[in-house]
């Protein structure tokens, strides 16, 4: 089961050491019985309220941009990143033949996990200690719509979300699909909403909203979509940051830095080129020697991102995105090319977008905008996966498909398998399907 905290598998590491110094000190029982006064569990005041908060704030940034999350992930999935690395797991995925044994799936479900649990007990802590600014509040909600819409747009149907009780044992989840996943969100994000006062209120109204917009659009809700970001100014940001001393920027960590991962350009015949584009939104191109890690795959590094960074993760852009989906849906033509252009005003040197004319080219043109706004953080299998559920798309028009360049083809995944490290948990078996 993948729901472990930090403070439970510290537990866990205790109590085999435990045993080991049992072994050899036996009489000398006082020396078990020494506490750790540097891991937060429960707070008992204001101070540590926050700082269950603060801690929430890391999880989610290991989650997002502070890890190989699946934002990396779900990108090597689809056409955004190919692997350049010798590792099974990255190849793997990146050939669309991803196994629940795939030692990475169990540290990233862990992760999204580790927002939504621990968020719960933050909210509990800031409610009772530190309530105000109310925005702190709704803050934990906010993080934690984000990483359940991310499993719904990264999983297969069948995701297992556990939790833990008052004296943090573990309530083990069922499996519930990926639209129940998108209502859960949804849920969080209304949550989110009513608590918005004080310092920091802008932002959780902006990240809330865009969230609640984007798991709707999951849902074909278009026009309750469009609703719910109507309000975010396109100029709003909401950034996952970064430094030194608490962890960079994976983005660049993996690609440029150590060459593990490769920026997408035409993969498999359907993948955008997001290289060759020359799009300012994505600067990108061949950095430092001609290869990867590998030695083989031709090495293609990304300039949008150093080190430290910042990723925006939810976006006025976004919002904006979101609307013109809305009004394409309804035939809104003009809408639609009104809203992708107000979002390529905001960026020197992108040119207004004209109507292509049909309906298909309309599509294509949409989702090319999010697939460039959005590089990178963690939108794009979940759109692939949309193409395929709510247009119509044949999966092997949408994905990279034919023949995979590390040998053999493509295989057929259009999304994540629930890691095998779940299978502890006795309500749980497998995906309920593999369906987009």
């Amino acid at each position: 089961m993948t729901l472990m905290t930090l403070p439970t598998r510290l537990r866990r590491w205790g109590a085999l050491g435990a045993l080991a110094l049992g072994l050899g000190l036996t009489g000398c029982n006082s020396v078990l019985d020494v506490d750790d006064p540097d891991i937060i569990t429960d707070a008992s005041s204001a101070s540590g309220a926050v700082a269950l908060r603060n801690g929430v704030l890391l999880r989610f940034a290991q989650a997002t941009s502070g890890g190989e999350s699946l934002f990396l992930m779900g990108g090597l999935l689809s056409d955004e990143w190919k692997s350049g690395d010798t590792f099974e797991q990255r190849n793997s995925t990146d050939q669309r033949s991803v196994l629940e044994t795939n030692s990475f799936l169990g540290g990233q479900l862990r992760a999204v996990n580790r927002v939504r649990v621990e968020g719960r007990s933050a909210i509990d802590a800031l409610r009772q200690f530190a309530p105000t600014p109310e925005a702190n509040i709704g803050l934990m909600f906010a993080v934690g719509a984000f990483t359940t819409n991310l499993a719904g747009e990264h999983y297969c149907n069948g995701i297992p979300f556990s939790s833990l009780d008052e004296n943090r044992n573990v309530i083990f989840g069922s499996p519930v699909t990926i639209d129940e996943t998108f209502t859960l969100a949804i849920q969080l994000a209304d949550s989110a909403l009513q608590f918005t006062a004080g310092t920091g209120g802008a932002a959780v109204t902006g990240l809330a909203s865009v969230v609640k917009g984007r798991a709707l659009l999951n849902q074909g809700n278009f026009a309750a979509a469009a609703a719910a970001v109507a309000g975010v100014s396109t100029d709003f940001e909401y950034e996952v940051t970064h430094s030194l001393n608490v962890n960079s920027n994976q983005n660049w960590s993996l690609n440029t830095n150590a060459r593990r991962y490769v920026v997408g350009n035409l993969d498999g015949g359907n993948g955008l080129d997001f290289v060759t584009a020359g799009d300012p939104r994505l600067p990108a191109g061949p950095s430092g020697g001609a290869n990867a890690f590998d030695s083989q795959t031709p090495f293609r590094a990304q300039f949008k991102w150093d080190r430290t960074d910042p990723v925006v993760v939810a976006s006025g852009i976004e919002a904006r995105l979101i609307e013109a989906e809305a009004a394409l849906q309804t035939g809104d033509v003009t809408t639609w090319l009104s809203k992708l252009n107000e979002a390529r005003a905001t960026m020197a040197g992108l040119d207004p977008l004209t109507d292509p004319g049909s309906t298909t080219a309309r599509e294509d043109l949409l989702f090319r905008e999010r697939a460039f706004w959005m590089f990178g953080t963690g939108h794009r299998l979940g759109d692939l996966r949309r193409l395929i559920r709510q247009y119509n798309r044949a999966s092997e028009t949408v994905f990279p498909t034919g023949a995979f360049p590390k040998g053999g083809n493509y295989g057929g995944d259009v999304n994540l398998p629930i890691s095998q490290d779940e299978t502890n948990n006795p309500n749980f078996s497998q995906c309920l399907d593999r369906a987009a």
